[in-house]
């Protein structure tokens, strides 16, 4: 599967961005996603993490209450609305996909994915 993400930009502290991930490809077969960011000279993190049918959403302590996760898979997309941004949400974000053997399956660990997205610049500065 090939993954294309999208929407990220320059926001104020407190303000909103969605972004976007779509995917191309193989996409006939259960796949997880999961969105991870990477911010200057850190590891990358999990942010979010979704299993192919979209149900309870994994999301890191950093971005729970704040951060929204959804898919839809009639149009291979999956969406981050973030809401609240806060100065360390800076980071690129990328999207992940696994194909699976289920619906349900989902991961958190960025090495259990094998397909990544270009990463998209969300920037919170004042």
């Amino acid at each position: 599967v090939q993954l294309q993400a999208s929407g990220g930009g320059l926001v104020q502290p407190g303000g909103s961005l969605r972004l976007s991930c779509a995917a191309s490809g193989r996409t006939s077969n259960w796949y997880a996603m999961g969105w991870f960011r990477q911010a200057p000279g850190q590891e990358r993190e999990l942010v979010a993490a979704l299993s192919w049918n979209g149900v309870n959403p994994y999301y890191s302590d950093s971005v729970k209450g704040r951060f929204s996760c959804s898919r839809d898979n009639a149009e291979n997309t999956m969406s981050l609305q973030m809401n609240s941004l806060k100065l360390e949400d800076t980071a690129i974000y990328y999207c992940g996909a696994r194909y699976t053997h289920g619906p349900d399956y989902i991961y958190t660990k960025g090495s259990d994915y094998r397909y990544w997205g270009q990463g998209t610049l969300v920037t919170v500065s004042s």
